[in-house]
Formats: C-alpha cells, sequence, structure tokens
C-alpha cells in the first residue's frame, strides 16, 4: 500500500482527526474566528437546503451550484466530512491504493480527496474541478496552507483541461447531482488512460421524505447511466465495505 506524504497534516490519522484541519482554514479563509465557524457548522446543510429553488430543473443545475450556493456549500461539506469522518477515511485508503500519476478530481467540494492525492508519492499532479469559485478558491488556500500547491491545480470545468489525459479519476457524491450523469461517464471514459482507474459513487435519491432535493432520481436517467456505467466501464474488486467503487475502462469497440 501506498503511503501519504510524511507532512503531519495530511494523512488518515489527521483527516480522523480534523479533517486535514478544515475548521482552522474556513476561519482564515472566510476571515472568521473559531467560534462563528463553530456556529454555522451545525447548520450547514439546512442553510444549503434553503437556498434550494424546489423543483430542482435540469437546467437550473449549473447556476445553483455556481452562484446561488455561495459559501454555503463550504459549511454543509465541512460539516458532513467531520461528521462521517470514519466513512470517507475509508475513501481516503481506497484512494491511496489506486490513486496515481495524474489525477482529476472532479467536483471535489472542499478539496478533502485532492489534497490527500496530492500528498501521495505515486501522484505527479492533481487537477482540481469545481462549478463553485468559493470552492475553488477555498481548495487552493489550504492547498497552500498544507503545502501541495505545486502538486495542483484548480479549474472551473473540464473545458480547461483540454487534451489532459489522466491515470485516475476521482468523481465521490457528485453523479447524483448532475442532470446528464450518463453523458459524464463518457467524458470522463474518452480521457482516461487505458490503464486507468476511476472511483466513482452516487446516490440517485431524493429521499423518503424530499431531504435529498439535490440529487436527480428519475427512472430512465438512472437506466440510461447503468447502461453506459456497465458498457464502457469493468469493476476491480476492492476489500473495503462502502458505497465508493472502482473501475477502469473498457476500450470501445471499432
Amino acid at each position: 500500500m501506498q503511503s501519504l506524504s510524511n507532512s503531519p497534516r495530511v494523512d488518515i490519522d489527521t483527516f480522523l482527526d480534523s479533517g486535514f484541519s478544515v475548521r482552522d482554514h474556513l476561519a482564515q479563509h472566510l476571515q472568521l474566528t473559531l467560534e462563528q465557524v463553530d456556529q454555522r457548522l451545525p447548520d450547514g446543510k439546512d442553510d444549503l437546503a434553503a437556498l434550494h429553488p424546489g423543483a430542482f430543473q435540469a437546467d437550473q443545475a449549473t447556476e445553483f451550484y455556481e452562484s446561488t450556493v455561495g459559501t454555503g456549500h463550504l459549511f454543509e461539506l465541512a460539516a458532513w466530512h467531520l461528521s462521517s469522518s470514519d466513512y470517507i477515511a475509508d475513501t481516503l485508503r481506497l484512494q491511496e491504493n489506486f490513486a496515481r500519476g495524474t489525477v482529476l478530481d472532479f467536483g471535489g467540494g472542499i478539496g478533502t480527496h485532492a489534497l490527500a492525492a496530492a500528498a501521495l508519492d505515486a501522484v505527479d499532479r492533481v487537477h482540481f474541478v469545481d462549478l463553485n469559485p468559493q470552492n475553488r478558491a477555498f481548495v487552493w488556500s489550504r492547498a497552500v496552507a498544507l503545502g501541495l500547491d505545486q502538486k495542483m491545480s484548480v479549474h472551473r470545468d473540464l473545458a480547461d483541461l483540454s487534451g489532459q489525459r489522466f491515470d485516475t479519476v476521482v468523481c465521490l457524491d457528485v453523479l447524483e447531482h448532475l442532470p446528464d450523469p450518463s453523458d459524464q461517464l463518457m467524458k470522463f471514459h474518452s480521457f482516461m488512460n487505458a490503464d486507468g482507474r476511476a472511483l466513482f459513487n452516487w446516490y440517485f435519491f431524493k429521499g423518503h421524505s424530499g431531504e435529498y432535493p439535490f440529487h436527480f432520481d428519475d427512472p430512465d436517467l438512472v437506466d440510461c447511466f447503468f447502461r453506459t456505467l456497465q458498457s464502457h466501464f469493468l469493476e476491480v474488486f476492492h476489500p473495503l465495505l462502502i458505497t465508493t467503487r472502482v473501475y477502469r475502462p473498457i476500450a470501445s469497440s471499432s
């Protein structure tokens, strides 16, 4: 198994202890006190949900995540990563096993996986992609604070990375937010190296009481997603009991 960087701030134990110092990073980035950060964290999920337009239409997705959520997404994600640290630590262990070369972290949120990947000796560079400019600015400030900025870059979308090939794709807790997740799978497939690996998970479910209004769950969309996944990617076994799965691309037939 690969080892994370010797930096005491970017390893599994430190993530379990502090989420890579995410509270301190929020305070520094947003010019808040730790007390103010702690006051906002418990309400992060509810505050973000309150911004939701209700009947979430596919054509609203980009505008919502790029402009509407603002800094609210930072607190929602930070609260979730801190409260679900055991689960997320397992996804970091999985990434540690498979990530190498040039890595794409697509929809990377507050940067937990991008930062951990950048600290791996087997990783040469991490390209972090996220629609939200607040997320991008925050992740870059975290990379600088953790001394990982020389191995990272941040981007709004894949257009910034035209022609780039990837050895590793990480797309966690993102696909269910996309109006066309099948199309996104095909984009990943098109720029992955033949021996690359992709880490995916998804949750196409709005909840029993609509508690996940940000998710798409149309049956036709989900059926199309699984047909695309099964015809273009082959699952690679791993022993961790988590929802994240690992895939390698299947060569397209001529």
